[in-house]
């Protein structure tokens, strides 16, 4: 089992949650977050400055079975992504197990 965490814009997250749904993941955490980036300059928008060096995004946390990592990774990127900067990032990590805590089934099927 893998875990894919991706830090997206907001403006982007109904695109990426149906792109989720359309490849078979139905289940995820998300919340929204604060952070720090590479971009130092401000955005002017009708005449008034904005900070940029707090940056609004929403940070989704994804567990799946080893065959769903890439395809997952990939609806990620597909809808994400603006070709901008500040698009955001995706990590993976392995996952040793999992519970359902209704049953105490463990494995890969509690993802089901």
């Amino acid at each position: 089992m893998k875990k894919i965490d991706a830090i997206i814009r907001k403006s982007k997250f109904t695109e990426v949650k149906n792109a989720l749904h359309d490849v078979g993941v139905n289940f995820f955490s998300y919340w929204d977050v604060t952070g720090q980036g590479h971009e130092k300059e401000g955005h002017v928008y009708r005449g008034i400055s904005y900070s940029t060096t707090d940056i609004q995004r929403r940070w989704l946390s994804i567990v799946v079975n080893d065959d769903f990592e890439k395809i997952t990774i990939k609806a990620i990127i597909e809808s994400a992504g603006t070709g901008e900067v500040g698009d955001g990032k995706i990590f993976v990590s392995d996952i040793e197990e999992a519970y359902r805590i209704r049953t105490g089934e463990k494995g890969g099927d509690t993802l089901n």
